[in-house]
């Protein structure tokens, strides 16, 4: 029995827009052909957690990089964390989606997104997404 790996590709255009004493997430909405941006209630800790850990995957994927260990040394941050940063590449796409719009569960903070959760898609909804 042979396993068959399929890739999805998920890319988010946003940027960071700051103001007095918050980060504001800014992602583009189309309309009609025209690209206006909208702030959203995006939780920015998740999103930015989200958007290095692609990043990292993206270049261990390309090859510059041989493993998680010389990405580690090379990006100075510890191995663990980066471990634990990649593991969200493997995030539900619906539930990457939800942190991105900003309706995620109260509790779906950083630190809990950052432990280990269900292997299966199906049940990530219950580690602490709503929408």
């Amino acid at each position: 029995m042979s396993a068959h790996r399929q890739s999805i590709t998920v890319r988010v255009p946003l940027g960071f827009r700051r103001r007095p004493g918050r980060k504001t997430v800014v992602t583009p909405v189309r309309d009609e052909g025209n690209t206006t941006a909208i702030s959203t209630r995006a939780d920015p800790a998740l999103v930015k957690a989200l958007a290095r850990a692609f990043r990292y995957q993206r270049l261990l994927d390309e090859g510059r990089y041989a493993s998680i260990s010389e990405m580690a040394r090379a990006e100075r941050i510890e191995r663990g964390y980066l471990g634990s940063l990649l593991r969200l590449t493997l995030l539900a796409p619906v539930i990457v989606e939800v942190i991105l719009d900003g309706r995620q569960a109260e509790e779906l903070n950083l630190p809990r997104l950052l432990k280990p959760f269900p292997i299966e898609w199906a049940d990530h909804r219950s580690a602490g997404a709503r929408g």
